[in-house]
């Protein structure tokens, strides 16, 4: 069985425009996702999935790349499109598994997509995720972090932007005490076959309701393997993470 971890890279972004170009301690953000991704063992290769020049002839230099559409809807289409691309030159059972790791994870463990290739040494997984637990109330409340809640078996019940489980009766700022909160950590990894399959799938209306695509998969019926992991998700979203990190 065969891993591959492909980067989405796309330059457009709302809050943080060439996000993947902008250097980090004189170091590109992408070049630094990559060089992480590369120390995990598992893998067979790394590729960048982006949809602009600039990013393909940077990432040339010192990485595989791949040149995709500019109109995919999420990177998981990007993801798919950079596969298909790579089969002439690297083909890929239906078994074989994609890890997505976002463009914008300077400072992802390695660590962590080897916690998400060994979800697939049970022939049962077709999708994995990984989850932190929250021990601060402002993530908690925070609707830009995702939460997950998965039962026994460590399978995905549900997907929000509220905290889940809710309370009922218990003042919210008690409901640490009460129970575990996960927050979702926002790397996946997909059998070829199921990721064939996951591009196909229309909207839905959960999905649609939290702006979350994995929520997609679970209407359609599609299980999503949840791993905890100890390693915090240090993503890059605005101007003012970026001065925080070149001030250190």
């Amino acid at each position: 069985m065969k891993y591959v971890c492909v980067i989405p890279a796309r330059f457009g972004s709302t809050r943080l425009p060439g996000k993947p170009l902008i250097l980090i301690n004189g170091v590109s953000m992408i070049k630094r996702v990559y060089q992480r991704v590369e120390k995990a063992g598992s893998l067979s290769a790394v590729i960048v999935a982006t949809d602009d020049q600039r990013i393909y002839d940077h990432v040339s230099e010192f990485g595989k790349v791949v040149l995709t559409s500019s109109t995919h809807p999420s990177g998981t289409d990007r993801c798919f499109e950079a596969v298909e691309k790579m089969q002439k030159d690297f083909p890929l059972d239906n078994q074989d598994v994609i890890v997505n790791v976002q463009g914008d994870e300077p400072f992802i463990e390695p660590a962590q997509i080897e916690d998400l290739c060994r979800c697939f040494e049970n022939p049962d997984v077709h999708i994995a995720t990984l989850k932190r637990m929250i021990t601060d109330q402002n993530v908690l409340f925070n609707e830009n972090i995702v939460k997950v809640i998965t039962d026994a078996a460590d399978r995905a019940i549900y997907f929000s932007r509220f905290p889940l489980p809710y309370y009922r009766g218990v003042d919210k700022n008690l409901w640490l005490q009460k129970g575990r909160f996960f927050k979702h950590i926002g790397i996946y990894a997909y059998r070829y076959q199921t990721l064939s399959k996951i591009i196909t799938l229309k909207q839905t209306s959960l999905e649609k309701a939290e702006s979350l695509e994995q929520l997609r998969w679970l209407e359609n019926g599609l299980g999503i393997h949840v791993m905890e992991t100890q390693f915090e998700s240090l993503g890059i979203d605005t101007p003012e993470d970026i001065d925080r990190l070149n001030a250190k």
